[in-house]
């Protein structure tokens, strides 16, 4: 297993690639984590362990590429559903 992990703003990025069972490529995944502030403990806010519904890409590089994007996919909708929640409180 091929791990790595990124932070972007308030959240961490963990990325992986997993070899196939019968070495035909590497299965990707990905947790994304909000990461601890005051008074706000962290907490996983997205979990695929199984990206493209099991996909096997060629090489490991490939399947951390997409598992990355993916995370700051959910990442950024979280950030985005976080702010319209906000200025409908205050409006």
């Amino acid at each position: 297993m091929i791990l790595t992990e990124r932070n972007t703003g308030e959240y961490r990025i963990y990325a992986g690639a997993m070899e196939g069972t019968h070495g035909d490529g590497f299965i990707a995944a990905v947790v994304v984590c909000l990461l601890p502030a005051a008074g706000r403990p962290a907490r996983e806010i997205h979990r695929d362990e199984s990206l493209a519904c099991g996909h096997r890409w060629r090489t490991h590089e490939s399947a951390v590429a997409y598992a990355l994007l993916k995370g700051q996919e959910a990442a950024d909708r979280v950030r985005g559903a976080n702010r319209s929640l906000s200025l409908q409180q205050a409006a």
